[in-house]
């Protein structure tokens, strides 16, 4: 029988460390004289003691490490189980969003994903923006080192191909582990700091400055206004465009130049890539915008630097409406979400480097039809990519398009339009945050939508955060079996 006490250890401690963080809304509160300090005190001491209890309970089940299996529940669980704690403070705070809402904009902070159901945010009390920064700042952290420790391990959608460059989690490497992600968070919070420091020397307020540069480097993309980042624009556009870069390149990278290695962050494949994408797209898409509208070539270029950046790393940041751009670039920005980030980074989506395993198997296939007696091996970065590689990969690829397909179907059952429903289905699978349309769009947002397609929307995010295969991963009969 699968003991579920180390799991159930892990998820008390970070529940409870969810509640302690609360502390900082909670002192905002009290220091701008607002009623909102006792939802937050009511709410950390409820994380704090049934994470204590839950911990406490559990304690006498840890060993020396986890199964396979328990990792896998371990992965799971905790992006199920924090949204509905974190959600606690904007069900009983101002916002006075119902549970449902709750738990959406919860997953949606801890996910990074960025799709929002609350309206007015602009008048809303301090604390709660910044509670919202708070939960996908976690949430960035959270997926770096569950993508570098426990995906690879698990061997989910390629990301084996990591593993020997980030570190094991099993065993006796693990104290390595440790000592890694704690680089790593030590070089995300660096980040986040100059990145706010950037941003009010660029003129922002001290507060705006750190709930957005919070915000950025997870790739979340939650503002404090409903305007997102059209609050702001010029040089602040070019600086956020600069840390959604950073924050979607690969971290080990940032681990090995600390340590004296600059070299492999700058020969790095998926790096290149990633940065020649950006460069192509937002050269078409500004050649459109002055071309075809009325656009002054700096502005165009501005715009469409930031909104393709922020679409392609997950941010999802939106400066202007770019559903007035006309259906070329509509559907760039569709396809652009569908492509993500650097594997390691708190980007989403599918990521660079599947994208180049998949030409790669392409193009030794094509080889091996013209000369069937050659022998050709797919390469990744210079390595040779293993058949389990490939196949981890195809499988990602195929599951993560069924899974928009039944997602897209579920929506459209619940009364969504088939824009909405496409759009929505991509933006939650994808982690991206607006979507396509005049409900979901960069002018809009989630809260017209009904219980039912929120619910959906919320498990899609859930999925697509943990790359798909380690959730259904847990579905199957065989996983509970002995």
């Amino acid at each position: 029988m699968l003991d579920l006490r180390p799991v159930g250890y892990v998820i008390g401690l970070l529940v409870a460390i969810l509640g302690g963080t609360m502390v900082f809304p909670l002192l905002l509160e009290l220091y701008d004289g607002k009623g909102e300090w006792p939802v937050f005190l009511e709410s950390a001491l409820i994380c704090l003691l049934v994470g204590g209890l839950l911990a406490l309970s559990c304690a006498n089940g840890v060993g020396r490490g986890l199964s396979i299996r328990q990792t896998f529940l371990l992965t799971t669980s905790v992006w199920l189980v924090l949204p509905l704690f974190g959600a606690l403070p904007l069900m009983l705070g101002e916002t006075q969003l119902s549970f449902t809402d709750g738990f959406f904009e919860a997953m949606s902070g801890l996910t990074t994903t960025g799709s929002t159901v609350v309206v007015g945010l602009d008048d809303l009390p301090r604390g709660i923006l910044l509670w919202r920064g708070v939960l996908q700042w976690l949430g960035g952290i959270g997926i770096i080192v569950v993508a570098m420790v426990f995906l690879p391990e698990l061997r989910v959608g390629g990301m084996q191909i990591f593993k020997s460059e980030a570190f094991d989690t099993m065993g006796k490497i693990l104290p390595r582990a440790r000592e890694i992600a704690k680089q790593i968070s030590v070089i995300y919070m660096v980040l986040t700091m100059i990145c706010a420091l950037v941003y009010t020397v660029l003129g922002m307020g001290l507060f705006d400055a750190v709930v957005h540069a919070m915000t950025t480097m997870s790739t979340g993309g939650f503002a404090n206004y409903d305007a997102s980042f059209g609050r702001f624009s010029g040089s602040a556009e070019y600086a956020a465009s600069i840390f959604m870069i950073l924050a979607a390149l690969p971290f080990v990278r940032y681990v090995q130049m600390v340590n004296g290695k600059t070299m492999p962050l700058l020969r790095d494949s998926q790096v290149r890539s990633f940065l020649l994408t950006i460069l192509v797209l937002v050269g078409v898409s500004t050649g459109v915008l002055v071309t075809i509208f009325p656009h002054h070539p700096e502005q165009a270029f501005r715009e469409a630097l930031f909104n393709i950046v922020s679409i392609m790393s997950g941010t999802g940041y939106a400066s202007v409406d770019y559903m007035t751009w006309g259906p070329f670039l509509i559907m760039i920005f569709f396809f652009v979400g569908l492509i993500g980030g650097c594997a390691g980074s708190t980007a989403c989506s599918v990521k660079i480097f599947r994208y180049q395993l998949l030409f790669a198997s392409i193009r030794v296939q094509v080889q091996r039809i013209r000369s069937p007696n050659g022998v050709f091996i797919p390469r990744f970065d210079g390595r040779p990519v293993t058949p389990d590689v490939l196949s981890s990969v195809i499988s990602f690829f195929m599951l993560f398009v069924i899974t928009m397909g039944i997602v897209a179907w579920a929506l459209a059952l619940t009364g969504l339009d088939f824009v909405t429903s496409i759009s929505g289905a991509a933006t939650a699978v994808a982690n991206i945050g607006p979507g396509l349309g005049d409900i979901i769009g960069p002018a809009g947002n989630f809260a017209p939508l009904n219980d039912t397609a929120k619910w959906i929307l919320s498990i899609a995010m859930l999925i697509g955060r943990l790359e798909v295969l380690s959730v259904y991963a847990i579905l199957t009969v065989r996983f509970w079996r002995n």
